[in-house]
């Protein structure tokens, strides 16, 4: 049964469109611009309208005479309207309007405007306010377009304090601003949802009067991160965040799980083979997944690791445990190339240990895969590694019981939920990042699991000597790359991220690999998005054969390529990619035995923020702490990207500052599920509304209850 929306708060969830003013056509371009993504006739809401907050505030407060006007700056005036000159006929110079006060002259400026709706505006010999930012030409003060030019009795009504907003999609400031505090008008009486005592020590207001005073400033200070209001709407979508992620948590734990306690003979073979010992942090991550696993509550657990520290050994032994079992196992991926890698690394593991593997991707068609398929169902395949093919329709397991899910913030929770219909039982499920996630961050994006940790890097792996070099150095650094491959190195060239558009960033990449290509010809190869798979696989595996020495690639090789003879990275145009990213592409080397260095190349002159996260790179190589780093500089929605699918982005909480506020929410919420899980008490009830508003409300459906 659907979990009814309170009633209360449908006022809120009617379209934008309805408001006087809006009407259809400003209708759809605030659905552009508030719903982006949205489906086919979805438009936006007064709800959309209420949680972008103002960035800005535009002074009107300082009245001044025309004798008193400042250099520059905002200014309100009281005048009197003289002499109009429109532009003569067919000359395209702006239309000017002269005012004057008991002090002074100065005039009014109008690029192309029609003359009878300037005059309109400005009846001569009639007084009027006008409200703009003044300037100066030979001396002689002027104002362009006005904000405002109104009579003495709007005067009374014109805002002292103005609230702006980010604008985007041609909705106009001034209509943003009024939709925003008519959308704020509607709010309903909302019963309180936070703890009265905790509210109460944060100093903080209600909900409904914190909207009221972040649309309405009276002062710029309000707008701060900082400010009781900002802080109460922060805390409010983090709880409202926490809260659904433990939703998901409770029900996938309250689901009947199964005891999966493996022999450990495959193990045994799997370690056996390995040509290393696991480091420390490997051995506890294991025993936590084998613990967990062996328990009869389901298993939902993140492994998160720097770049290089061994999940997928670790994703193995857990695989060969629940094949011990007598079940089966899936690993996904977000990228074919990452799938086909797994396989590639696990292959051989697993002919050493008699685990039967098999891969499904889009690209397996016709009869290998109806092969496949049935192999499955039959329960001769004991492990399947794939992309998200492994969840579409057909794809069925005799007895799916672990699901390892790759580069897990590609995914959303969605995704989650989809594999407990691929199983009988519930599926224990491991998820993997390869991105070093700070405390906050991993809260907000994985706070319904348990969390394991690689924090050591493998015996043998190299430190990466780091430089950082302007691109007016690329011909020294052509030669240094000669050199090298002289000496039988192979190297990765990532070319810039030009645009959030694969089509372009090809375009660079290609103009990169032909440059190359003419300084060593034959020995250059590219990869990029919009190969073929077949074609991808073909230049990866002559570069992995030695047969090219250098790759230009675009970042499609960030994650997933492992190729231990490679010992040199160049990432052209550095600047461009974030602390996560260069760390994660630095990674591609360091992988053998022989010394590895990275060339960051930056575009000269050289942001503050773009030197402070070339300078990170050089100082250090720990993941965890390039993450919080990155946290710092970028922000959360920044350092997750915006594309990745599924991710509850943050619009009002800023990690980088409210980062306590969430430690906070995530406990409170902890409280809540403990005392109230069905959400069923007062405050339950009102923190239903809660979960609404923020639109996190997909775990209210496994309550049990509306």
């Amino acid at each position: 049964m659907p979990v009814m929306r309170p009633a209360l708060l449908n006022p809120l969830f009617a379209p934008v469109s309805g408001l006087k003013g809006v009407g259809a056509k400003l209708g759809k371009l605030f659905t552009k611009l508030l719903r982006p993504g949205a489906a086919a006739g979805a438009e936006a809401r007064l709800v959309d309208l209420i949680f972008p907050l103002p960035s800005g505030l535009v002074d009107r407060s300082r009245r001044v005479t025309i004798a008193n006007l400042p250099p520059e700056g905002i200014v309100t005036l009281e005048v009197t309207v003289g002499r109009h000159r429109p532009p003569p006929r067919g000359r395209t110079v702006p239309y000017r309007v002269e005012v004057f006060d008991g002090t002074g002259f100065m005039t009014l400026i109008f690029f192309k405007v029609f003359g009878d709706h300037v005059e309109k505006l400005l009846p001569e010999g009639e007084r009027r306010f006008i409200s703009g930012t003044v300037s100066w030409y030979d001396d002689q003060p002027q104002m362009a377009h006005p904000d405002y030019v109104v009579t003495a009795e709007a005067f009374e009504k014109l805002p002292v304090m103005e609230p702006t907003y980010p604008l985007m999609a041609g909705v106009p400031a001034r209509v943003l601003a009024k939709a925003a505090r008519e959308a704020v008008a509607r709010l309903p009486a909302l019963a309180e949802w936070q703890d009265a005592a905790w509210l109460a020590k944060q100093g903080w207001p209600g909900f409904g009067d914190a909207l009221r005073r972040l649309h309405a400033p009276d002062q710029a200070a309000v707008l701060e991160p900082s400010s009781p209001p900002r802080q109460r709407l922060a805390y409010d979508e983090l709880l409202a965040s926490q809260l659904a992620l433990l939703m998901v948590r409770n029900h996938m734990k309250r689901e009947a799980g199964r005891v999966l306690a493996g022999s450990g003979e495959i193990r045994a073979r799997i370690m056996a083979a390995l040509p290393y010992r696991l480091t420390g942090a490997q051995g506890r991550a294991v025993a936590d997944i084998l613990r967990d696993m062996a328990q009869p509550q389901r298993m939902i657990r993140l492994l998160q690791g720097d770049v290089g520290a061994g999940k997928t050994v670790v994703a193995l032994l857990a695989l060969a445990s629940v094949v011990e079992a007598g079940a089966q196992g899936a690993l996904m991926a977000p990228t074919e190339i990452l799938a086909r890698q797994h396989f590639a690394t696990l292959a051989p593991l697993a002919e050493a240990t008699g685990l039967r593997l098999a891969l499904l991707t889009g690209r397996e068609k016709g009869k290998v895969r109806e092969e496949m398929l049935a192999a499955l169902a039959a329960g001769t395949i004991d492990i399947l590694i794939g992309t998200h093919a492994l969840f579409q329709e057909g794809v069925a397991f005799r007895d799916l019981a672990l699901a390892v899910i790759d580069e897990q913030h590609r995914f959303g929770v969605h995704q989650r939920l989809a594999l407990q219909q691929k199983a009988e039982a519930a599926v224990d499920l491991l998820v993997m990042t390869a991105t070093p996630i700070p405390r906050t961050l991993a809260l907000t994006v994985y706070g319904d699991m348990d969390v394991s940790k690689l924090d050591e890097k493998p015996a043998g792996r190299q430190p990466i000597d780091t430089r950082v070099l302007p691109l007016s150095r690329l011909d020294e650094v052509v030669a240094g790359l000669a050199r090298a491959m002289a000496s039988g190195a192979r190297i990765y060239w990532v070319c810039p991220l030009v645009a959030e558009s694969e089509q372009v960033d090809m375009a660079a990449a290609e103009q990169r690999f032909a440059a190359l290509e003419t300084a060593f010809p034959g020995r250059v190869g590219l990869v990029h998005g919009r190969l073929k798979g077949a074609e991808k696989d073909a230049v990866m595996a002559r570069f992995k054969a030695g047969e090219i020495a250098l790759l230009v690639s675009t970042t499609v090789i960030e994650v997933g390529v492992d190729v231990p003879e490679a010992t040199i990275m160049v990432v052209e145009n550095a600047e461009r990619f974030g602390l996560a990213q260069l760390h994660q592409l630095r990674g591609r080397v360091g992988r053998g035995t022989g010394k590895s260095s990275c060339l960051l190349l930056y575009q000269e002159p050289l942001g503050e923020m773009a030197r402070a996260r070339l300078a990170i790179l050089r100082e250090t190589e720990d993941g965890f702490r390039i993450a919080e780093e990155d946290l710092r500089l970028r922000g959360a929605g920044d350092m997750l990207g915006t594309q990745q699918a599924g991710l509850p982005l943050l619009r009002l909480a800023d990690l980088s500052v409210h980062g306590e506020l969430l430690a906070a929410a995530h406990d409170d919420a902890a409280l809540i599920m403990a005392r109230d899980p069905l959400l069923t008490s007062a405050r339950g009830e009102a923190l239903r509304s809660l979960l609404y508003l923020f639109e996190r409300d997909e775990g209210l459906r496994f309550l049990g209850a509306g």
